[in-house]
């Protein structure tokens, strides 16, 4: 331990930074890993969704497990991935990139490249875990989480996530009622349409 503090404290003040976030990000990203991996810490609570347009199932009709055909990309999810990015980037770079100014520059870049590429992974993960053997039919009773805000007296669409025999099935949905939150639990009452959800907020 002795010897790690030392390493630390003759490193230069912009690199023991760089460290510092890159160590920090490291193991709050492998505690986010274990937690998804055990199943709990699925979704990142007070997401703001941001409507990306891209179709991860090749259908064209928008039924991803991105939130539909949007990536929620201001999520804490993406943001440490961000942070773990910038703090990386400034260690691999500082031997090469010795303005400091230019070398917070490329951290910054190389965190929006990390984003950009876990949330290609995470297309691609969950395009695998999509069961194309699933009947839209039995959904219907079935409790579901609002992944993607609800309008309220069917004024537009949000987005539910339920698991369905291992996988995990995202589907449009609206409802009668009064707007609903991301993260509130609903119940699917009934299908309309091909694809599109009729949900209702549980108690």
């Amino acid at each position: 331990m002795e010897a790690i503090t030392s390493w630390y404290s003759a490193l230069d003040p912009a690199l023991r930074v760089y460290w510092g976030i890159a160590i920090f990000a490291s193991v709050v990203f492998l505690i986010q890993m274990v937690l998804t991996f055990i199943g709990i810490g699925d979704t990142d609570g007070g997401d703001f969704d941001v409507d990306g347009g891209f179709d991860t199932t090749g259908d064209g009709n928008g039924d991803t497990m991105d939130t539909g055909g949007a990536i929620q990309l201001f999520t804490v999810r993406n943001f440490v991935n961000f942070v773990l990015g910038i703090g990386w980037g400034g260690v691999c770079f500082s031997q090469s990139i010795h303005n400091t100014t230019l070398l917070a520059l490329v951290a910054l870049l190389t965190g929006c490249l990390f984003v950009g590429v876990f949330i290609l992974m995470f297309r691609q993960l969950m395009r695998l875990e999509h069961n194309g053997s699933f009947d839209i039919r039995e959904a219907v009773d079935q409790v579901a989480d609002v992944y993607l805000r609800i309008p309220g007296q069917r004024q537009g669409e949000g987005k539910v996530q339920f698991s369905f025999h291992g996988s995990v099935q995202e589907l449009p949905a609206i409802t009668d009622g009064d707007p609903i939150p991301s993260g509130q639990k609903v119940r699917v009452r009934e299908i309309i349409g091909q694809h599109t959800l009729l949900v209702e907020r549980m108690l």
